[in-house]
């Protein structure tokens, strides 16, 4: 199965991004009560709670990320994550396989 990448965004608006390392582990909760956004899907961290979400417009999606538009009807209402790099433009992360929807 192809990898498939996200991107995490916001993280200004939360604690920053500078304590994201490659390989900590993120969780996704799709959030469709969001009034701005209803395909948005919030990013937490154990012990942080909410740090960003993952970006849904061309500007904030790096690389080959998946947008938040994308990535919504192939996960659950909740997904797992891995940090790969952490970019001054975000964080890219990998979805968890077992996060798929088959």
């Amino acid at each position: 199965m192809k990898t498939i990448y996200f991107t995490i965004t916001g993280t200004k608006y939360r604690y920053g991004s500078e304590f994201f390392k490659p390989g900590t582990d993120v969780t996704l909760k799709k959030e469709p009560e969001n009034e701005y956004d209803r395909e948005a899907i919030k990013v937490e961290m154990k012990g942080l709670g909410q740090v960003g979400y993952v970006a849904n417009s061309p500007f904030t999606v790096l690389g080959e990320s998946m947008s938040a538009g994308r990535l919504y009807d192939r996960i659950g209402d909740t997904a797992s994550g891995t940090v790969l790099y952490v970019l001054p433009q975000g964080v890219l992360c990998t979805l968890n396989k077992q996060s798929i929807l088959k």
